[in-house]
């Protein structure tokens, strides 16, 4: 895959009053900016999942999620991309109406297979030994390929050095175990949670990141009652947040990483002088589940 433009990345400042109130200055890197589709985080966690796929000759990549899965359509539009055919295995039955995003997946010409909630942890293990021309991508790109493109996103700070905290949402880990292993060892990486009570989540990153040593702070206090899960007081935050910064967030992760470090702010976990940089994993698709009108932005 070839990397991102870094001039279609941007590090947008967030001018909130109360981040000046105590002393802290935030960035927010816009990793949203750099494809339409294969946004975000996205981008960066296939990469090197493609690339082995491709250097091994398979030319069907296979992987998993929800209706409303950012992975989903990221890898279909990917596969279309880079000349890879593709399949979802999709967590549900097969719905009536299709959403925006299964949509947009098979306009992408991904292959598309449903499997009940009861049987897609345990089924889908027996996609998990392709033969032939298939390709393997776990669900949200998570393991070390996963992890290791993630690590790369740090390459789009020039003065990166200068934050203490990196900041970002975790749904796998994938990502935040990629910030983990790539960041100076004086910084601290800040991850959120958006799934309820995933206590798995701090070993699973540590698994991937390779790093027991390395400061980090899991979060498991700004889930919004759980994955995809979000309140009025969550979807006001982000209107308010769109209009003091222009940066738009998504109800699954960024939403909830935005809010979380404005309230570890308020309640004074980062000291005076801190410097934040946080990151916008994109999926701002997943938004389109919302009514019209409901989002500003």
């Amino acid at each position: 895959m070839t990397a991102p433009d870094p001039s279609l990345v941007s590090t947008d400042p967030v001018l909130i009053p109360l981040f000046a109130e105590k002393g802290i200055r935030a960035s927010v890197l816009r990793l949203d900016k750099i494809h339409p589709v294969i946004s975000g985080n996205k981008f960066f966690k296939l990469h090197f999942y493609l690339e082995e796929a491709k250097q091994t000759g398979k030319d069907h990549i296979i992987t998993y999620g929800g209706a409303w899965s950012n992975h989903i359509v990221a890898t279909a539009a990917a596969c279309r991309l880079y000349g890879f055919r593709s399949t979802g295995i999709i967590r549900g039955e097969e719905p009536a109406v299709f959403s925006a995003t299964l949509k947009d997946a098979l306009d992408y010409g991904m292959r598309l297979e449903f499997l009940s909630r009861e049987d897609f942890t345990t089924r889908k293990r027996a996609y998990l030994s392709p033969s032939g021309s298939s390709y393997i991508i776990p669900e949200g790109g998570y393991g070390l390929h996963g992890a290791r493109g993630a690590a790369t996103i740090l390459q789009y700070v020039p003065d990166i050095s200068t934050y203490t905290h990196i900041c970002c949402a975790a749904g796998t880990g994938t990502m935040t175990a990629g910030l983990l292993s790539a960041s100076d060892r004086i910084q601290k990486i800040v991850s959120v949670s958006v799934l309820k009570n995933n206590q798995q989540l701090d070993t699973d990153i540590r698994s991937l990141s390779g790093d027991a040593n390395k400061p980090a702070l899991i979060s498991h206090d700004h889930h919004f009652g759980g994955y995809a899960k979000h309140t009025a007081a969550l979807l006001s935050f982000m209107n308010d947040f769109f209009r003091q910064t222009t940066i738009p967030s998504d109800i699954v992760y960024t939403g909830k990483l935005f809010y979380a470090i404005l309230d570890m702010a308020k309640k004074d976990q980062f000291v005076p002088g801190s410097k934040l940089l946080l990151i916008h994993s994109g999926g701002l698709q997943g938004n389109r589940s919302l009514n019209k009108g409901t989002l500003i932005f």
